[in-house]
This record gives C-alpha cells, structure tokens and sequence, in this order.
C-alpha cells in the first residue's frame, strides 16, 4: 500500500435490480478511484464478491504470476502440478474486468452473480474493506461478523501499534 492511503469504510444496504444491476455509493467509489470508471471484481469467498481499482489489482497480480513464474522455472514447483494448474483455473475464473456505469450501477455478471447468491430483487451489503469494496449476501456477512467482531480489538490494537 502507498504512503497515502485513505481506509475504504462503511456499510450500505442495495438492491440488485431487474437487470442484475447494483447502484454503488458514491463515497466508496470515491475512494475506490476507478480511472474512467473501470474495475476489477473478484470471487472472494461464498456469498462475497469485491471491487478494486484496476491498478491496484493489476499491479498484485502481475507481482504473484512472476513469483510464481520465476519458481517454475527455477524448478522450485517440482512435483507440484496440481497445485499449479488449480492456481490457474481460479485465475482464469476468479476476477473480470468491470464497468461502473453512470450513477454509480455496476453490472453484476452472471457467474458472479450465482457465486454471490444473490437474485434479482435480492439484497446485498455494499462494505468498505479498507483497501477495496466487498458485496455481500446478507446471510453471509452475518456470519462473517459474528465470527469476527468478538477479535476486533486485537485486530485493530495489533494493526495500529
């Protein structure tokens, strides 16, 4: 992360729309600064889809595929075929490249849509995440926090000392 970086926050209940639509806040787009409105979602984990900036994306990315490269080729990967070509398939299935129309909408594509679980007319937790924004099923991001809240402190004392 650079030297000036402002925490993506909040929370905000949308509704995906006939058209498998998403009217984001404007606030976290804000922060999200998506050059020419364009994005990166990602499968995230069941029931949570995330937006990141291009950029920010790419630049992570292309940093792990060399890594990775670079231990093929040194031989370190050995043995590891499995391993590799899994990397590969969720690579080749985990993220796309979005558009965030005007007012804020984002489209949500079809099998992101059945990984989020979320149905027309269904509701979904618009959350900032510090460093990108997540879409949630509600269910989900209930669970999450009921396992999370209660090592909030020691998270945050942990991250901030």
């Amino acid at each position: 992360m650079g030297t000036d970086v402002e925490l993506i926050v909040g929370e905000f209940s949308r509704v995906l729309d006939e058209r498998h639509r998403l009217s984001l806040p404007g606030e976290l787009l804000e922060q999200l600064a998506a050059p020419e409105g364009r994005c990166i979602l990602a499968k995230e984990r069941p029931g949570c889809l995330s937006l990141w900036s291009k950029p920010g994306w790419q630049e992570k990315l292309d940093e792990g595929v060399a890594l990775v490269r670079g231990k093929i080729r040194a031989g370190k990967l050995e043995g590891r075929l499995g391993q590799v070509q899994a990397l590969g398939r969720l690579l080749s299935t985990r993220h796309r490249e979005v558009q965030i129309a005007a007012r804020g909408r984002l489209l949500v594509p079809e099998g992101f849509r059945q990984f989020l679980g979320v149905e027309q007319g269904g509701e979904i937790l618009v959350v900032g995440a510090a460093v990108c924004v997540e879409l949630w099923r509600p269910d989900a991001w209930l669970d999450y926090l009921q396992r999370r809240i209660p090592r909030f402190r020691q998270l945050f004392d942990k991250l901030s000392s």
